[in-house]
């Protein structure tokens, strides 16, 4: 059905390139149906993971992802052209008329081409308001090494790790692999620094674990991160919704895991499909004090400042229960972790904050009108030397 003339054309970008392509099937559906449909036109955009762009009405019902050979047949492939004068032109969507606008864009593709701030990027040079962390935020927080660079330059407590390349361990592995043994303290975890959803990490307990752990996290990205795992561990959750002036923090929750860490499977395969991580066993809210919960709350809001993020972010915490010592382990920005069930618990619907997400892109937009883009000046009536080759 078209969208009527009060509706707001949104854009869903989701699929990709990515060994996260799945999750990010579920997560821009459970966006497209949890949204209120009084307010919102949808316009599904599927990328392939070959990297082709499409769209269509099918796109918007989980029973045709069942087999992703087939689902783009029928679609109609389009593009969005880096042009700020032509990119609201796009009657080639279904339901939108020609001359009809996109009105916002939520990048839903997870991990790589997508989290990463690649696609963040395009969309910036196409002049769309866009839902979640800039170009700079979100390729920082995909990047484990630059997360932890940045906490650790703003005085939050990270773990003790230390960060190679495939490169350069393929040069000189005895040297890193001695490196290890004399700088850190097992159990280690093996992890590709840019990925998410727990692809590629090992937990190691050996010298002689190391070099598989290595070989795994390496098929998955060219920089590598080995951490000093924490004693008497509990992983603890909060969510960040607004912007760097005013961010708000959620509730804080304690997934569980099977084994020594959140896994892929503990994350997305328990519980119905279609839920994504809300699938995940948890207890919400954490089982921890109140003090300590304020103190997790103001970690994650000083984190998201740090990395100058945007819209929503989830951070995530490792905490010693003997102790209570904190350390912060990642955060993850759109569509990382939209983290609704945080908000839910916070008082927020997931429609609601659906809303404010758009809000926040429409905010960020008028902003950057109050920036200088371009400065003219006389400099090219000036011969620089250049000879013409005419």
């Amino acid at each position: 059905m078209p969208k009527s003339k009060n509706k707001i054309n949104i854009g869903v970008i989701f699929g990709s390139r990515s060994v996260e392509h799945e999750v990010s099937i579920i997560t821009a559906l459970q966006v497209i149906h949890a949204a209120n449909q009084e307010t919102c036109y949808f316009i599904p955009i599927y990328i392939d993971k070959q990297g082709e762009w499409f769209t269509g009405e099918k796109l918007k019902d989980i029973e045709n992802f069942k087999d992703l050979n087939t689902v783009t047949k029928g679609l109609k492939k389009v593009s969005i052209l880096p042009s700020p004068s032509q990119h609201y032109s796009i009657e080639s969507f279904i339901g939108m008329k020609k001359g009809e606008r996109l009105d916002v864009i939520f990048p839903l593709v997870h991990g790589t081409y997508g989290e990463d701030g690649t696609l963040q990027g395009l969309i910036e040079l196409v002049g769309i308001p866009y839902i979640g962390s800039g170009v700079l935020a979100s390729s920082i927080g995909m990047d484990k090494v630059f997360t932890k660079k940045v906490l650790a330059a703003h005085q939050l407590p990270v773990t003790k790790y230390l960060a190679f390349t495939r490169a350069e361990y393929k040069e000189k592995s005895d040297l890193i692999l001695r490196d290890i043994k004399e700088n850190l303290r097992f159990p280690l975890f093996v992890k590709p620094s840019n990925l998410g959803s727990s692809v590629g990490i090992s937990k190691v307990n050996s010298e002689d674990e190391i070099k598989f752990a290595i070989k795994v996290a390496s098929e998955f990205d060219s920089r590598l991160l080995i951490e000093e795992g924490i004693e008497n561990m509990m992983e603890i959750n909060c969510s960040v919704l607004g912007n760097t002036e005013n961010p708000k923090p959620s509730i804080c929750e304690h997934p569980i895991s099977d084994g020594d860490h959140l896994s892929y499977n503990d994350k997305y395969g328990r519980g119905p499909k279609h839920l994504g991580m809300k699938g995940t066993r948890r207890i919400l809210p954490a089982p921890i004090s109140n003090a300590l919960t304020s103190k997790i709350q103001n970690m994650a809001v000083k984190t998201f400042q740090a990395i100058n993020c945007y819209g929503i972010a989830r951070v995530d915490f490792l905490l010693n229960k003997k102790d209570e010592t904190i350390y912060v382990n990642e955060i993850n920005t759109i569509p990382g972790s939209l983290s609704y069930y945080l908000w839910e618990a916070s008082g927020i619907q997931f429609s609601q904050l659906i809303d404010e997400l758009i809000g926040l892109a429409m905010k960020r937009k008028q902003e950057k009108t109050q920036t200088i883009y371009s400065y003219d000046s006389n400099i090219l009536k000036h011969n620089f030397g250049i000879k013409n080759v005419s």
